[in-house]
């Protein structure tokens, strides 16, 4: 028996057109190991708005039948050249029900479940058993959609800052349903968390969620509050999802200046402090701007992204890190989307436009049953 469905596809050819399209696939009888599921949620992180639409100029937007076109700029393919010529799949996680499984997997039929794996755009996705974690009696599909990357990025922060001995954290573009998730881990862990937004309506989400320390950076005492904050928090490490700009260096500035007001002799050298910035996402494109003037030489900036994260920690961590997820999936890793839209609605230009917008506050989740 072989199973027909919808699935998006992101393709960028040579000459930098980038066509999105809804395409009819088949999968065939799942393996041994093997469920398909019909996928009944699936959240639009930035990651999935990255793949795409990629690193196109939506300002040329084509609709044709049933495809949408645009331009990549040429400058900017040969950054992607891994992925040109070939149709890409998109979506990183989903839930929705098994209904088939391989001879190992009976025990998945009929069970709602949350994944990951690549390719949730889709009607139909079919995946290996050991991707799954079946939601909780009771728990829609809506509730377990973002079950794997915004949780287990929001925990690995918190362990990764712990295992190289941070006793506080920085976070910047902190409202996020990301943002959010962090504060409350934080709350219930009893670890000092420094919230960086850009409006008062962000500002009053993280409040109200109990956040003891909130700094508008568009404020102009940012930085002194920033610096006292550090202070009092002993924060020397940031995870930064803005990544363009100045933003993660005057982290580390403040930083320095903090630790600076506790050293009794100058060195010219800097404090011996060590302070960290992990650079996790790119909601602004612009070049990182690196000014060492003040910095001092006891500094580190690096990329973090989850799937590299869980390589480094043990079957046993990440299960655990897994339990406490689906323990806490309607409290602690509640999210909350704006608007549910269909799968053939990512061909819609208004909708592509929000995406990449990519605004605080502002979560699409796609139900392919809708259309």
């Amino acid at each position: 028996m072989s199973w027909s469905g919808r699935a998006i596809r992101s393709t960028i050819d040579k000459s930098g057109e980038l066509v999105l399209s809804l395409e009819q696939v088949e999968l065939t009888e799942p393996g041994d190991d093997e469920v398909i599921v019909r996928i009944e949620a699936t959240p639009v992180n930035p990651s999935d708005s990255g793949m795409l639409l990629g690193p196109a100029d939506l300002s040329d937007i084509r609709e044709f039948d049933s495809r949408v076109t645009m331009t990549v700029p040429s400058e900017r393919l040969a950054a992607i050249a891994g992925r040109l010529g070939q149709p890409m799949p998109v979506g990183n996680e989903g839930a929705g029900t098994v209904v088939a499984a391989g001879k190992n997997a009976q025990a998945f039929i009929g069970k709602r479940v949350g994944m990951s794996g690549g390719g949730m755009y889709a009607d139909y996705r079919r995946t290996d058993m050991h991707n799954l974690i079946v939601l909780p009696e009771g728990v829609e599909a809506a509730d377990g959609a973002s079950i794997f990357i915004n949780p287990l990025t929001a925990l690995g922060f918190v362990e990764t800052a712990l295992r190289e001995g941070h006793k506080a954290l920085v976070h910047t573009a902190a409202a996020s349903n990301l943002g959010q998730m962090l504060q409350r881990i934080c709350l219930a862990d009893g670890i000092p968390l420094i919230n960086i937004v850009r409006t008062t309506e962000q500002e009053k989400i993280l409040r109200e969620l109990g956040a003891t320390y909130v700094l508008n950076s568009k404020e102009p005492d940012f930085a002194a509050r920033l610096t006292d904050a550090i202070e009092e928090t002993g924060a020397t490490v940031a995870f930064d999802a803005i990544g363009g700009g100045k933003l993660g260096i005057e982290i580390i500035n403040a930083m320095e200046r903090a630790a600076a007001r506790k050293t009794a002799a100058y060195s010219r050298y800097g404090s011996t402090l060590f302070k960290q910035l992990y650079i996790y996402g790119g909601l602004d494109s612009a070049p990182t701007v690196l000014d060492r003037g003040g910095l001092g030489y006891a500094w580190s900036i690096s990329g973090w992204l989850l799937f590299n994260y869980l390589n480094t920690v043990s079957p046993a961590v990440l299960q655990r890190l897994r339990q406490r997820i689906v323990d806490e999936l309607t409290t602690t890793f509640a999210s909350r989307y704006t608007r549910t839209i269909g799968l053939a609605d990512l061909l819609d230009p208004d909708v592509l436009r929000a995406l990449e917008r990519k605004a605080t506050g502002e979560k699409f989740l796609i139900d392919p049953r809708v259309g």
